[in-house]
């Protein structure tokens, strides 16, 4: 039979079981209380991806369809960009050109008299300066060009010395007056034979005490074609260098007889270039006549600087607007024309970089669209490699 004491003990145990349990059931309803609280004022858990608040983020991809282009990237892309005209396909005349020299541009070099070629001092491609020797000819009329002015040379100072004693016996009235004229006119014959002599010593090139002939360049350029050898004989008027300065160009253009007659000096043209994009030209001339083969008038053109990536003898198609014609749009390259969200695009230059603009196309010839609607006469529009920058709205779209 227990004690007292003994059940003391085992109503003191009962007690702290029973507020362990109160305790613990305490501190569950506690945590399932805020757990509840937290999911009801937070529908879902924040991960921050990215330092950087949304706003900026927007900022820096611009408005939908622009594409920052820095000037580096222009140029290493092969972005080509053209400033718009007002034009119309039905005017507008297309043909094929061949770029060459105008006749201040190259010049031939031709031996002024008969002799031996003794030295070539330039090469096939070899740069020129302007009255640079290009060879020399060793040539027996060398010094009968240097006799002749040495003669006419003694014949001058002789006729000077006779007018001066003329002048001293009419001054001291021994002599008549008409002898004191004959003198006079004898010593500017004298003179002017001596100037003869001495052009036809310059313009032989005579050099090395009468010796040889110098070959020289009029103007200055790149030596094109030779036509001649050490040691060969040749004669006077024989061509033996072509020289053309790369920087002098201009287009000379094939154009049928009914485009021809629409077309006249001043009228606007475009050269398209081979590197892409185009370079802007005016008619010089159009030719009278018509070229015996193609039976069609050459137009010349003048080109507004000197372009890089043209070279004499090239092949290059040209576009020319005849001033007077129908001007409905603007005529742009059929691959400027981008189908982006099924809308016809056009980039056009913006501050720090392009922007796509949707446009209304009309009527296609020869590669090339009409643009009714959209674009405005002076604004500069990307012309060549446009599908690089709608391929990076796509990528800049899936990232997004």
């Amino acid at each position: 039979m227990p004690t007292l004491r003994d059940l003391k003990i085992i109503n003191l145990t009962d007690r702290n079981r029973l507020l362990a349990g109160i305790a613990a059931t305490a501190l569950v309803a506690g945590v399932g209380g805020v757990l509840i609280g937290r999911s009801m004022s937070d529908p879902a858990p924040v991960v921050e991806t990215s330092a950087e608040p949304a706003g900026e983020t927007e900022e820096e991809h611009g408005p939908e369809g622009f594409v920052p282009l820095t000037p580096e990237r222009l140029a290493a892309s092969g972005i080509a960009l053209e400033r718009v005209e007002p034009g119309s396909l039905q005017s507008e005349v297309i043909a094929q050109a061949t770029v060459a020299a105008p006749p201040e541009g190259q010049a031939l070099l031709t031996a002024r008299a008969d002799g031996a070629v003794v030295r070539i001092n330039k090469r096939l491609g070899d740069p020129v300066g302007a009255g640079e020797t290009v060879a020399l000819l060793e040539s027996r009329e060398a010094a009968a060009f240097v006799a002749e002015r040495n003669a006419a040379a003694a014949r001058a100072q002789a006729a000077r010395a006779a007018a001066a004693r003329e002048q001293r016996l009419f001054d001291a009235k021994i002599t008549a007056r008409q002898d004191l004229e004959a003198a006079i006119a004898a010593r500017r014959t004298a003179e002017a034979e001596l100037q003869r002599a001495e052009a036809a010593v310059s313009a032989a090139g005579v050099t090395g005490g009468g010796r040889y002939l110098a070959v020289r360049s009029p103007i200055g350029g790149r030596i094109t074609e030779v036509d001649t050898q050490l040691g060969a004989y040749v004669s006077a008027g024989a061509e033996l260098f072509n020289v053309a300065d790369p920087r002098r160009l201009q287009i000379d253009a094939s154009v049928p007889v009914s485009d021809a007659q629409r077309i006249q000096p001043g009228d606007r043209a475009q050269v398209e270039l081979p590197t892409g994009g185009v370079v802007e030209a005016r008619v010089r001339s159009v030719t009278p006549a018509l070229d015996a083969e193609s039976r069609t008038a050459t137009v010349v053109l003048q080109l507004s600087g000197a372009p890089g990536g043209l070279t004499q003898g090239q092949g290059v198609r040209v576009r020319i607007v005849p001033r007077g014609s129908q001007q409905r749009g603007i005529i742009l390259p059929e691959e400027a024309v981008q189908q982006i969200e099924g809308r016809d695009m056009v980039f056009v230059t913006v501050k720090g970089g392009v922007q796509a603009v949707p446009v209304t196309l009309g009527t296609r010839s020869g590669g090339r669209v009409e643009i009714v609607d959209g674009l405005e006469a002076g604004q500069t529009v990307v012309t060549r490699n446009a599908f690089a920058l709608k391929s990076q709205l796509g990528a800049e779209a899936d990232d997004h």
